[in-house]
């Protein structure tokens, strides 16, 4: 099988993570940003699938937990990298900017995959109970003791660092469900639980397709030949891979939908409920809310306990945007915590106003969270207005397929976006 790397990535370059010292923070992103700018065309094309190693991660862009909580957008990083390169020069960055967008637009249009994932880990933490062999197997996975060098490499440092380069979670996707014969679904959860830049989406819909699950019968397989050229010799996990793959495949065939209604700002006074999917809402919204609150959903990522770096991160990203909201606009803000029902009825009663506005949130926990909100919402005649980003509204109705029908798009929303030269 080819090695998809050179034009399909799985997990965006942007979804890899170098941790550096840059803060949690819009200002931290924006910086890094700026650093990354200069190398996103020549130098990431040619040397972009190097795992060197922690702390040599310089040809990636290392920005993903700032995009993945949008510190940072995606608009800002197509703006910034195509006032310095032209776009055929940063091409292969560009498109894996919409990478992202393309995977929350599929799975916004095909939620039942995301409930499925919810309802499957349930059983197999069930199953992880009851069967003795599986737990060892699947403890010796999370734990880095498989005896494969690689693989218990990258173990250990998703764990320490909530990061792993972008072509090296193939390669651990790879391994994980063709070589230790274990279920997708758990090694998802175990990426989720621990990235800090952790996105529904993306981490699903990638480990979907390494299995052969999202490209119905193409698969990804690891090779050794393949580890030992882009790790530069060091790793190489000869005679330890499986030698042949089959792709999964499923029984249920996911129904698409159409793309859910995004509501607007009202003209009424308003409360700004932020979350970890939007977290500088202050830079696009056309409206001042009178207080703001924050509410935070990455606990609910897992039914197994979240990394502290992947908690950390979300925990300083709401922070940061409290409190740059609370500046901007001079209005009281605050963290909110427990019950989001109870939470937001409360901050509305105490603005004295009846709506409350959030940035929309994608399939995910934080959506889920809403969703279970709503009825003690509707008992407090409050209205919650989920509010979409244009750059969503461009990209999420081309990701209805495969990748490459958004990116013969790719020119015309640029253009849209006033980005095209």
């Amino acid at each position: 099988m080819t090695d998809p790397s050179a034009n399909a990535p799985l997990f965006p370059d942007l979804d890899a993570a170098a941790p550096r010292d840059d803060a949690p923070t819009r200002a931290g992103g924006v910086a890094r940003l700026d650093a990354f700018v200069p190398r996103a065309a020549k130098s990431y094309a040619s040397r972009r699938n190097y795992d060197l190693g922690p702390g040599r991660h310089g040809y990636v862009s290392t920005l993903s937990p700032w995009v993945r909580h949008r510190l940072i957008s995606e608009e800002e990083v197509l703006r910034a990298t195509l006032a310095r390169h032209a776009p055929s020069a940063a091409e292969k960055f560009v498109h894996e900017v919409f990478w992202r967008g393309y995977f929350k637009g599929w799975l916004e249009q095909r939620p039942s995959v995301w409930q499925d994932y919810r309802s499957d880990l349930e059983d197999l933490f069930a199953d992880l109970g009851d069967d003795g062999e599986f737990a060892v197997d699947y403890n010796a996975a999370i734990t880095g003791r498989t005896g494969i060098d690689a693989f218990d490499h990258w173990a250990a440092e998703l764990v320490e660092t909530g990061y792993l380069h972008n072509h090296a979670r193939m390669w651990f996707a790879s391994i994980w469900i063709f070589t230790l014969g274990l279920p997708w679904q758990l090694g998802a959860d175990f990426f989720l639980r621990h990235l800090m830049d952790g996105d529904p989406a993306s981490n699903t819909l990638s480990w979907r397709w390494v299995a052969g699950l999202h490209t119905k019968g193409k698969a990804y397989q690891a090779r050794a030949a393949n580890i030992a050229k882009y790790t530069e010799g060091r790793f190489r996990p000869l005679h330890a891979l499986a030698s042949q793959i089959v792709p999964l495949d499923e029984a249920v065939e996911h129904e698409k939908h159409p793309l859910p209604l995004a509501g607007r700002v009202p003209d009424r006074p308003f409360v700004l409920l932020i979350t970890e999917e939007d977290c500088s809402p202050d830079t696009w919204l056309n409206a001042a809310p009178v207080a703001a609150i924050s509410l935070g959903a990455t606990a609910r990522r897992s039914p197994a306990a979240i990394g502290k770096k992947a908690q950390d991160f979300a925990a300083a990203a709401l922070e940061d945007a409290v409190a740059r909201v609370a500046q901007t606009h001079n209005v009281p803000a605050s963290m909110g915590t427990g019950d989001w029902g109870k939470a937001m009825t409360d901050a509305a009663r105490r603005a004295g106003v009846r709506d409350i506005v959030t940035p929309y949130p994608p399939v995910g926990p934080v959506a889920e969270e809403l969703h279970k909100a709503a009825r003690q919402l509707e008992e407090a005649g409050i209205d919650l207005h989920r509010v979409r980003r244009r750059y969503d509204t461009l990209v999420w109705p081309h990701a209805s397929r495969g990748f490459f029908a958004l990116k013969k798009k790719i020119p015309l929303i640029l253009s849209d976006l006033g980005l095209s030269r």
